[in-house]
């Protein structure tokens, strides 16, 4: 099992992301299929995945990606009277998440090692402080990781997406071939928003130079939406491994990329 993938469960695919904490279950069972294929043809799989609801709704409403904010007249939720208690509710709902995503391979016998970054990692962007190379040794389990809440040196505290976890991954672990963003609603990068665009609107081959839509709902997403994925995505792509973002409802397209089969979605490029 030399060649590595790496795949990115959007936390708005394997999540309702309007309603708080509510796991698509359908979703997350199809997403294992596919890593339990690429098992079988001997690929080593590192999983990365979102928050969807079970972050993104209450880290907006008490500003988390912003740091502390000690000055700001808040507004209390019913279950959170402060930032503090926020950070530390938004960390349990993300196990939370995260162990309906466990016990989902484990259903299928797929033995996993769970990362939770504010247990290893400091700081945001893709530049955080962490040792992945020591933490991520285990290739006789999927290794799974994602978006957290982490303690900052500015700030106190901030949010470490999984789209810049993906990148610092695909950089540090030996073998990385691929790294496959699965999103929700849409086949790929579009160049119009994805309620005007049609079938012709899919960008096949995407580098920061190309002009596309960038839309995202910041009204829920506090990570940045596809723009950041694009972005990172190229990073990695700059690296030598290719980087793909595919719809993640389409399982044999989502298969094929990890494999390395031609598929609709858009590839990435560094320029």
């Amino acid at each position: 099992m030399d060649d590595c993938i790496v795949i990115k469960f959007g936390g708005g695919l394997i999540t309702d992301k309007s309603m708080m904490c509510t796991p698509n279950h359908a979703v997350i069972d199809s997403l294992v299929n596919v890593v339990r294929d690429c098992l079988e043809d001997n690929l080593r799989v590192i999983v990365v995945h979102g928050a969807g609801s079970f972050g993104h709704l209450r880290s907006k409403h008490w500003k988390l990606n912003h740091g502390y904010l000690p000055d700001y007249d808040f507004l209390s939720q019913d279950d959170c009277k402060s930032q503090q208690h926020a950070v530390s509710l938004v960390r349990k709902e993300m196990l939370t998440l995260n162990k309906i995503v466990l016990d989902a391979f484990s259903k299928r016998g797929i033995a996993t090692t769970k990362l939770p970054p504010h247990e290893w990692a400091r700081n945001t962007g893709s530049n955080f402080d962490g040792n992945i190379t020591k933490l991520f040794n285990n290739n006789k389990s999927v290794e799974i990781t994602f978006g957290d809440i982490v303690d900052c040196d500015e700030g106190v505290f901030g949010i470490l997406s999984g789209d810049d976890l993906v990148v610092r991954i695909c950089q540090d672990i030996p073998n990385v071939k691929r790294l496959i963003f699965a999103v929700k609603g849409v086949d790929g990068i579009l160049k119009r928003p994805p309620e005007l665009a049609d079938e012709s609107d899919l960008i096949e081959h995407w580098s920061p130079s190309t002009e596309y839509s960038g839309v995202h709902n910041s009204e829920i997403d506090v990570t940045g939406g596809i723009g950041l994925k694009a972005i990172r995505g190229s990073e990695v792509a700059a690296s030598g491994v290719d980087v793909f973002i595919i719809n993640g409802e389409e399982p044999q397209r989502l298969l094929d990329a990890c494999k390395g089969i031609s598929t609709r979605g858009t590839q990435i490029f560094a320029e």
